[in-house]
This record gives C-alpha cells, sequence and structure tokens, in this order.
C-alpha cells in the first residue's frame, strides 16, 4: 500500500492560482499512474488530471483544459497539479492518487491521499 500525502491547499480569488503536490510514501511502480480527482461538497468525486510515472502522457477534464497542468519531479518523488484561472466553482477537496490503469474512472485507483480543500473566493 502506497500511502500519498498532498500539499498546497488553500484559499484563493477568483482567477488566481495554486499549486498541489503529492509526494507517495514509496516508489510506484513503472507503469503506475498518477491522477488527480476533486469533490465539491454534495456531488460526486470527478477527474481532473493524469500522468504516466514514465513517459510523457497527460490527460485533462474539458473543464480544466489549459488552465491546470500536471507533472511529475522522479527524482523528488512527487507530482504536481499547477492549477491557474480558477474559479469558485472549483471550490473543493483535491485528492491525489495512483493506480495502474490510464483511467478517468475513480474505481480505477486505489492508493489515495487525504485530501487538499482548495476555496476559491468570488
Amino acid at each position: 500500500q502506497v500511502q500519498l500525502a498532498e500539499s498546497g491547499g488553500g484559499s484563493v480569488q477568483d482567477g488566481g492560482s495554486l499549486t498541489l503536490s503529492c509526494a507517495p510514501s514509496k516508489r510506484p511502480f513503472s507503469r503506475s499512474v498518477y491522477a488527480w480527482f476533486r469533490q465539491a461538497p454534495g456531488k460526486e468525486r470527478e477527474f481532473v488530471a493524469l500522468i504516466r510515472s514514465r513517459g510523457t502522457s497527460e490527460l485533462y477534464a474539458d473543464s480544466v483544459k489549459g488552465r491546470f497542468s500536471i507533472s511529475r519531479d522522479n527524482p523528488a518523488n512527487t507530482v504536481y497539479l499547477q492549477m491557474n484561472s480558477l474559479k469558485p466553482g472549483e471550490t473543493a477537496i483535491y485528492y491525489c492518487a495512483i493506480g495502474s490503469e490510464y483511467s478517468t474512472n475513480s474505481r480505477a485507483y486505489d492508493n489515495w491521499g487525504q485530501g487538499t480543500q482548495i476555496t476559491v473566493g468570488s
């Protein structure tokens, strides 16, 4: 079991930026996939972005394309989510996850962080 520690959450104004970090407790297998999901109050958890632990393959939800960027630092064993032009509707708990499938479905991921709160003020 891999433990994930997210950091970087907080409050920001409409149009602001934040960067989230996710540090696994151990290096994932070479074919692992890192993903970010978010869950707003009263809503289902939704996919935000993913990246493979090797290679350059990334995928984004349509709602965040062009504004969010996922990246990884392999030597530091850390994954980042750079979020720009944040909107009030994106207030949610953001979760980091690791799985073995290249998937936008949260059920494909078996290791999750505790989540970090992002609040976007209007």
